[in-house]
């Protein structure tokens, strides 16, 4: 994570530009876009998390072609302040949100939003809202059951763990886990929870902490929601590991490391939740010298490929996945067209790849060569400070 001021420090307001879709079309329960939502793989629902202030519009939903790629702006909703990181159960049904604060209701932390997820029109429906247990939450996550949702809180270096309830609610938190330790650059004086995961056996969790250069691997118990402590995976002093990400067949994982621009590749042992470190890379140009801080990190759904997001180089790394060992080989970089790729997601096919560029107000929407992994620039929209982008489809709610 970058300094933190300039994460919770309240953002200037910028309305989006919208495409101008007339009346008769907007989504409702008798319109032709609530009939294509309800006809699967005819359209997607993006959600777009944000920096934004309490009173105004700050979680953005677009609609978007899945042919073609091209986005049409549907709705606006007021989510509170900074729901800057975004996460929607495996049914499609909710949705939930962190509040990247760091004083919640007059208390030191942070908060978590849940809303419901209207399965006609994909509109947003405010639930509740619960205390992170944490200063500046920064990502969440359900498990793979939607029955508990997990949150990394970066500033106290902290991960809760909330039951879901039936209807989406979020119940108090069943557990809260917090890491320790330091590392050795300035941004490492204490530990800084900057991602949580679930595995796709749903029986462990995996935090990278920023702060003191691990990857820590805990037992998930899915009856009860708790964590108890398997392993780790310790980088190199000052990496600050950031977040990761999976190969699909679930034997790697790609872990982009923020300090020192560099993405590790580990195998993972899916019986013992294990990781072991084969290979380290630099996201960055031979002979680029100027600022840079990785974010997200991707993995292709072919396991062709994997992409990285470089702050300061403004680029996605694009680098090319061996068969048989998982190490990579750098491909090429992608320019952003916009300031510092805080995220970047894929679509669930794996045709199109956008971009949310924090400090340019713009989300970039490029198309996959699935030959070679490359990226050709398809279409911008303005979002004001993006941060996180979710894909909703009706699939989801049908499966």
């Amino acid at each position: 994570m970058m300094a933190a001021n300039r994460e919770l420090v309240s953002r200037q307001q910028i309305s989006p530009t919208p495409i101008a879709i007339p009346s008769s079309e907007l989504v409702n329960e008798t319109s032709q876009f609530a009939h294509s939502l309800t006809n699967p793989g005819s359209t997607y629902l993006l959600y777009i998390g944000t920096y934004s202030g309490a009173d105004a519009d700050s979680i953005y939903i677009y609609l978007m072609d899945p042919v073609t790629g091209m986005l049409e702006f549907y709705n606006g909703h007021k989510a509170g302040a900074n729901p800057s990181f975004l996460s929607l159960t495996p049914n499609g049904q909710f949705l939930y949100a962190v509040n990247q604060l760091t004083t919640f209701q007059g208390q030191p932390g942070g908060a978590v939003s849940a809303f419901a997820i209207n399965p006609i029109s994909g509109k947003l429906s405010f639930l509740n809202q619960q205390p992170s247990h944490g200063s500046g939450p920064c990502h969440l996550t359900t498990d793979r059951q939607g029955r508990f949702l997990l949150v990394a809180n970066y500033l106290s270096g902290t991960l809760s763990v909330y039951p879901i309830h039936a209807d989406g609610r979020l119940e108090i938190a069943s557990q809260v886990v917090q890491h320790h330790g330091q590392g050795v650059a300035k941004e490492q004086e204490g530990p800084h929870a900057h991602f949580v995961t679930v595995t796709s056996d749903n029986r462990f969790a995996l935090s990278c902490d920023l702060g003191i250069d691990k990857v820590l691997v805990y037992q998930f118990d899915s009856v009860n929601g708790s964590l108890l402590t398997n392993g780790e995976a310790v980088l190199s002093p000052g990496s600050g590991p950031r977040h990761l990400d999976f190969h699909p067949n679930g034997g790697y994982i790609y872990l982009i490391n923020e300090l020192n621009s560099t993405m590790t590749v580990l195998t993972y042992n899916i019986e013992t939740g294990t990781a072991t470190q084969i290979q380290t890379l630099s996201t960055l140009p031979e002979g680029y010298e100027g600022p840079n801080s990785c974010a997200e990190v991707w993995v292709h759904p072919s396991g062709k490929f994997v992409y990285g997001s470089n702050r300061g180089h403004d680029s996605i790394a694009i680098f090319a996945i061996e068969a048989g060992t998982g190490r990579l080989r750098l491909v090429g970089h992608e320019p952003t067209r916009g300031k510092t790729p805080r995220y970047f997601v894929l679509d669930p096919i794996g045709r199109f790849l956008l971009v949310a560029n924090q400090n340019s107000n713009t989300v970039v929407n490029f198309q996959i060569n699935t030959h070679t992994g490359r990226l050709s620039y398809l279409q911008h929209i303005d979002v004001p400070k993006p941060v996180c982008v979710k894909f909703w489809t009706v699939e989801k709610l049908h499966s």
